[in-house]
This record gives structure tokens, C-alpha cells and sequence, in this order.
């Protein structure tokens, strides 16, 4: 899944009656996660049975929600989830992770490279 560096992820840390649609989904995202939902970035909501999972976001012109019924297993929330925390947020390979079913409890995430800086001095030529 592509998508702009600057649109973010966000999971609710507890589950959420799903029957809910649009509206209710939004007015979850203002009153529990204390965001804006029509941000642009993505809200991901657990149902109470664990199957389910339904994504909220906001695409400039109306709310759009991307649902996932898994048959024989159940969505895995990450434990590195910090106590007491509403929502958390994930990049998309945690995101794309957890939509396949894969349980992220206990997942390890290798550190990432990041360039050596040179203390702002520039290149010597």
C-alpha cells in the first residue's frame, strides 16, 4: 500500500462495537483518540470478537472505511503498545502486517539504517 509520507496511522488500543459506520467511527476518533478524523491519516479500529478490523480515513471530499473479516483467526494488537494508551501509532509495514493476520505480539522490529551524519559541515571537496 502506497501512500504520502505525510499520512499517519493510528490504532485504537481498545476494541470497538464495529457495527458502527462512518459517524460514529468519526465521533470515536474526536472524543476517545482526541484527533481529527477528517486529518487525512488512517484510524484503525479492532472489533470485540477480534475478527474484524475497519480502517477510517478521510479523503478530501467524504469518510471512506476499508473492513476486514478474518475467518479462522484473530487480529494481534503489537505489545509495545505503552499502558494505558488510547490509540498508537504504527507505520504501514506494522499496518500491512496486521491486516494479513499476522500476530505482532512479541515481534521484534530490526533497527532501521539510518546515514551517518557529518555534523553539518558539509562535504570536503
Amino acid at each position: 500500500m502506497l501512500m504520502p509520507p505525510s499520512v499517519r496511522v493510528f490504532l485504537a488500543t481498545e476494541p470497538v462495537d464495529l457495527r458502527a459506520s462512518f459517524y460514529r467511527l468519526a465521533s470515536h476518533v474526536r472524543a476517545t483518540l482526541d484527533h481529527d478524523p477528517q486529518s487525512g491519516h488512517l484510524y484503525v479500529f479492532l472489533g470485540k470478537g477480534g475478527h474484524l478490523v475497519k480502517v477510517l480515513f478521510w479523503d478530501r471530499s467524504g469518510y471512506c472505511i476499508f473492513s476486514k473479516k478474518l475467518e479462522s483467526s484473530k487480529f494481534r494488537l503489537p505489545d509495545d503498545i505503552p499502558e494505558g494508551a488510547k490509540r498508537h501509532e504504527v507505520d504501514f509495514a506494522i499496518l500491512t502486517l496486521l491486516l494479513e493476520g499476522i500476530d505482532l505480539r512479541g515481534a521484534h522490529r530490526r533497527k532501521s539504517y539510518e546515514p551517518p551524519s557529518f555534523g553539518g559541515a558539509g562535504r570536503k571537496t
